[in-house]
């Protein structure tokens, strides 16, 4: 017998797409502080919405690990600190090599690139990252690893990526944020810069391997940034969901000598 979807399924569904957004910006911005606790009724009226698709937005929230399930019911934003950011972009970093990786392996013909070599040409014709740019450098940015990912033909590591990505600090575009107001910063971009156009070759010559050692410098990278912005509040208060990272002030990260 066929299941009998209910009339308002859709419209649930995306009221809790825009619930799940909405919080999210919250949180990333620093407006539900890290250990607060989460009712559903204050947000109702925040966002205007009703209490069903926002219990299933915070539900999803949990789910990636922004918010912490509490005893006895409801949530509390979750604390991370500088190692778990850390880690995140860690994790990205194999799963995006991974994915450059089969993406090499699994090139057929070199048109494939092409529109990944649009992509990147956009992004090198910003010689340098400023304030103006920002918005469209992280969209390129975003697209750019994105378009790798289809190229590699992984439902399963787009998947995790996206579970990966939805972390404040871990996706492709967080250290984009305070890059400007660190040393060496057009250094930097120049060397993200050069990793993209290094990643386009490897893939186009069918090199897995170094694509795949390439994608995880490239992740390494972010890390270096984001251990530049922890000793720098000003900075780190504008990577998106800085606002959640406690950092400690015994707590020392091992910096690479580059930065």
């Amino acid at each position: 017998m066929k299941a009998t979807v209910p009339d308002d399924a859709g419209g649930v569904a995306s009221q809790t797409s825009r619930a799940f957004i909405r919080i999210r910006e919250l949180l990333l911005r620093g407006e539900l502080s890290r250990g607060a606790r989460i009712s559903e009724l204050p947000l109702v009226a925040r966002l205007g919405m009703s209490r069903t698709p926002i219990r299933l937005a915070l539900e999803r929230l949990a789910h990636i690990g922004l918010l912490d399930s509490v005893p006895g019911g409801g949530f509390a934003v979750r604390e991370f600190t500088i190692v778990d950011a850390l880690d995140a972009i860690e994790v990205r970093g194999v799963l995006e090599g991974a994915a450059a990786r089969l993406a090499a392996e699994r090139l057929t013909a070199d048109g494939e690139l092409e529109s990944l070599r649009r992509v990147n040409q956009r992004i090198e014709a910003l010689s340098r990252l400023t304030t103006d740019w920002f918005d469209e450098y992280m969209d390129l940015n975003e697209e750019f690893h994105a378009r790798i990912v289809e190229l590699s033909g992984s439902a399963m590591l787009g998947r995790q990526l996206e579970h990966v990505n939805s972390l404040p600090f871990a996706s492709p575009s967080a250290m984009v944020f305070p890059i400007t107001s660190l040393p060496r910063a057009d250094e930097t971009f120049a060397i993200a810069i050069e990793h993209h156009r290094c990643l386009l070759e490897a893939i186009g010559r069918r090199q897995g391997a170094r694509a795949e050692a390439i994608a995880r410098e490239h992740a390494h990278l972010a890390r270096r940034v984001l251990e530049s912005a922890s000793s720098d509040a000003g900075a780190l208060s504008r990577v998106p969901g800085g606002a959640l990272i406690k950092v400690q002030h015994h707590e020392r990260v091992k910096r690479d000598p580059l930065v």
